[in-house]
């Protein structure tokens, strides 16, 4: 009998042993599962983070992207209502209106891509005129484009920065890239005529798919800032002589595209071409100046100050 109680016991006790051994198992497994379930949260949750701090960022960019659009489109409609205001106004009694005395209308003539031999007889144009004009030169070290980069401030023209290669690959790989290309032709004209321009124009103008295609899609809105910090203006034009169309153009499509581009413009910034093929834009020039001087507007040189066109 005392056998008998005592497997009994050992029975119970060695039960007990298992049950407890088993349900520490299943508590440990528990909690294991608990650990790694609260790991797989935590991992989540550091995932999702992560994910937003780069949305907010991405939405900061975009954000800043859209001002920068807003204050270009703002410029814009500022300058079309310049443009669209009527350039004659009724005094209150006043019976006729008075014909705007010619300072009123301003025609700016601007010549891209040279010197060549094509802008030394625009100057003597302009010199038989008595008429002021714009020049976006590009670098040459040749004695005589040196000697034309010279002759054009000394008789009164503006000249302004069209880059030294005009090369848009180059130039429009990156910022520093154009930079340094624009500040090479600015130290050549500093050294022949003394003057380093803070006005220029981009090869293209400002809205061109070449920097896009070259720097990527925010080059130029980082390139315009980054010469507005530097002090410098730049400028595009409201009105096409068409002469980049063709490597030679037609004259009389020359002047048909200025006489009908200028039609209600208080100030015409003209686009001319006066590089090497150019032969008929000089030809179609005195005719240009005397149809605009017929139709009361004076002529003006391009300085920072000065009205501007923006295409962007």
């Amino acid at each position: 009998m005392h056998k008998l109680l005592n497997h009994k016991n050992t029975v119970l006790f060695s039960t007990t042993i298992i049950t407890i051994l088993l349900l520490f198992g299943i508590h440990t497994s528990y909690i294991q599962g608990k650990n790694a379930q609260l790991l797989q949260s935590n991992e989540d949750l550091q995932k999702a983070f992560k994910t937003l701090e780069l949305e907010r960022e991405q939405g900061q960019q975009e954000k800043e992207v859209l001002e920068k659009e807003l204050l270009k489109l703002q410029e814009e409609l500022e300058n079309y209502k310049k443009e669209s205001k009527p350039s004659n106004s009724k005094s209150q009694g006043q019976k006729e209106e008075t014909k705007k005395p010619a300072a009123d209308k301003r025609a700016y003539l601007t010549f891209d891509d040279g010197p060549s031999a094509n802008t030394a007889k625009i100057l003597d144009i302009l010199k038989e005129y008595d008429i002021k004009a714009t020049f976006f030169v590009i670098g040459s070290e040749t004695e005589a484009n040196k000697k034309l980069y010279k002759r054009i401030v000394e008789e009164g023209h503006a000249i302004g920065n069209h880059t030294y290669t005009h090369n848009y690959s180059k130039i429009y790989k990156s910022v520093e890239a154009f930079m340094e290309d624009l500040k090479k032709l600015e130290d050549l004209l500093d050294e022949v005529a003394e003057v380093r321009p803070n006005i220029i124009r981009f090869p293209g103008g400002s809205k061109n798919e070449a920097s896009t295609r070259a720097g990527g899609s925010n080059l130029m809105n980082n390139l315009i800032a980054h010469l507005k910090e530097e002090g410098y203006q730049y400028f595009d034009w409201n009105v096409s002589s068409k002469d980049a169309s063709a490597v030679t153009q037609d004259k009389k499509i020359i002047i048909n595209s200025v006489l009908e581009g200028v039609q209600g413009k208080k100030d015409a910034i003209i686009l001319f071409h006066d590089n090497a093929p150019k032969t008929t834009t000089v030809q179609a020039l005195p005719e240009i100046i005397e149809s605009l001087q017929s139709k009361g507007y004076s002529f003006e040189v391009l300085s920072k100050d000065s009205y501007y066109v923006h295409h962007r």
